[in-house]
């Protein structure tokens, strides 16, 4: 069997973390740091573009002491990172300011205003995705209007992994995925000049950078990089598509001959379905979720994020962590959670109707609402506690099921990547809330499988992502959780309550972010 290795770094919002993969697939080591950002007032979220490449930098090197002979063993290196955002840098790669994560939501007013001015209905045939504030094209207008000497020192516009990219291999570049589905025309595959006319953004596109396909194109590790990272200068890097495309793959999204949909839940939710064709993109009446070019032609995914997925069950479990503490009991999140998931599915089904809006920055699909709030419907004096964490697993599959329908139709399987995936209860819940079949793969670190992959059909391990798809990802497939009959009527009854509910809520979301302001 071959020593060989393929390296996939998935830079997230959390964790960043490099894994290494032999020419079949199997996990051989990984190294990971937890990632840093800071959380603003008025409702700014950044981090440091240079600390980021030292963690990515420092993670590389560690991973080196771990494997043997790591330098002379790597093939490729793939690369992928948290998505949206803005990394600018100027003319000599230096950061003009920190990195703007997706988590930012200082232009949810420019949101508001270009949804009521229909910007955002004149490119959503265009780009196939809709405005939220985590997104470059919001971040570059708010910073027009208010930072114009940022922009005017900036020299090229970047994601996350397209810094990493940068830094690995002196290439300023942005990939398929993320660039086309913030500035670009998504049956085309390449930048609109009338998407950036229609933001008033034309006078910056001297920001946006080249795009390419990592799974066909890649660019050799510079030596100052490879003295950092601890591997070989020349070393083939792929520029992966962005974290969810890359998850999506490796979690099972394209298998040829099916329709299949991939959930990841973890503490956002981002629900993804395969579209064949630029015709069986399916758009909505308003202007919501993502259209995504995969790397393989012809075919898309089309996703819905909600902002917050297991951010619900965390809050959850953290008040009785907090009414423990007030008694005197010391209890953590770790302990009680797995105890508490084990007895979910002992409580009354569809006690309550939970909506998970629980992140202050609201939610982003299927509806975009930066003053969308949690709540809980239908409540009586017989509900007890595990039948309100039952509404919580319940809501969050509600959430999961409004995202697919708002793309047409829940695919005929969903395979689940995310923390979640694993609990047994989520997936009995969800599978019969959708009505169909889930199943969770059995490797985990399925953005890095993603990247990885794109980079070994770079380099010709994989005459192309179908083999690759079949040699690293079916295989790693778990069993299949099939829909309780029963509580599938009952929960069919219940979502359309469900949709009811949060459209009739707009305005009293409004009026209560007034009051709190």
């Amino acid at each position: 069997m071959s020593s060989e290795l393929i390296l996939g770094i998935d830079a997230g919002t959390s964790v960043t973390k490099v894994v290494a993969f032999d020419l079949q697939g199997h996990q051989v080591a990984v190294a990971a740091k937890p990632n840093h950002y800071v959380n603003l007032p008025g409702g700014g979220c950044e981090q440091d573009i240079n600390r980021t490449w030292a963690d990515c930098a420092e993670v590389l090197r560690e991973l080196g002491s771990r494997v043997e002979r790591l330098a002379d063993r790597v093939v490729a290196v793939g690369v992928t990172a948290q998505g949206d955002g803005t990394w600018l840098i100027d003319a000599a790669g230096e950061p003009v300011a920190p990195a703007w994560l997706w988590l930012d939501s200082r232009a949810a007013a420019i949101v508001e205003e270009a949804e009521a001015n229909g910007t955002t209905a004149r490119n959503y045939p265009i780009t196939g995705c809709g405005m939220n504030a985590c997104q470059q094209s919001a971040h570059l207008m708010w910073m027009q209007r208010n930072t114009p000497e940022i922009l005017e020192r900036a020299a090229t516009g970047m994601h996350c992994k397209d810094w990493l990219y940068f830094k690995l291999t002196g290439v300023r570049a942005t990939d398929v995925s993320e660039g086309v589905f913030t500035f670009g025309d998504f049956r085309t595959r390449s930048y609109s000049a009338e998407v950036l006319a229609n933001y008033g953004l034309s006078d910056l596109a001297r920001l946006l950078p080249p795009i390419l396909n990592g799974a066909e194109t890649n660019h050799p590790l510079t030596e100052e990089a490879a003295r950092q990272v601890g591997l070989k200068p020349g070393t083939p890097i792929s520029l992966g598509f962005v974290d969810v495309t890359c998850t999506a793959l490796g979690a099972g999204l394209y298998e040829p001959g099916r329709q299949l949909g991939v959930s990841v839940i973890g503490s956002t939710g981002m629900h993804i379905r395969l579209a064949s064709s630029a015709d069986d993109v399916v758009l909505g009446e308003r202007p919501s979720g993502y259209t995504m070019c995969l790397p393989i032609p012809g075919k898309y995914s089309q996703a819905q994020s909600n902002m917050a997925a297991t951010l619900n069950i965390d809050w959850a479990v953290d008040l009785v962590c907090q009414a423990a503490g007030v008694l005197g009991l010391e209890v953590t999140r770790r302990e009680a959670l797995p105890k508490l998931d084990a007895r979910v599915l002992e409580a009354r089904p569809g006690a309550g109707i939970w909506h998970p809006y629980i992140h202050t920055a609201g939610e982003r699909g299927p509806f975009v609402d930066a003053n969308a709030r949690a709540m809980m419907t239908g409540l009586d004096q017989n509900v007890r506690f595990l039948d309100l964490l039952r509404s919580v697993y319940e809501g969050l599959s509600f959430a999961g099921r409004d995202c697919y329908s708002a793309m047409g139709h829940v695919p005929e399987e969903i395979r689940l990547a995310g923390g979640a995936a694993r609990s047994k209860t989520l997936r009995t819940i969800l599978a019969s809330v959708l009505g169909t079949p889930v199943r969770a793969g059995t490797r985990g670190e399925e953005g890095a499988v993603g990247t990885a992959m794109m980079a070994a059909c770079a380099v010709g391990v994989f005459p192309s992502l179908d083999e690759a798809v079949q040699s690293w990802v079916i295989p790693s497939l778990g069993e299949i959780t099939q829909p309780d009959p029963e509580l599938a009527r009952l929960y069919g009854d219940l979502f359309p309550i469900y949709q009811s509910t949060h459209r009739r809520m707009r305005d009293i979301w409004r009026d209560l972010a007034k009051v709190r302001s």
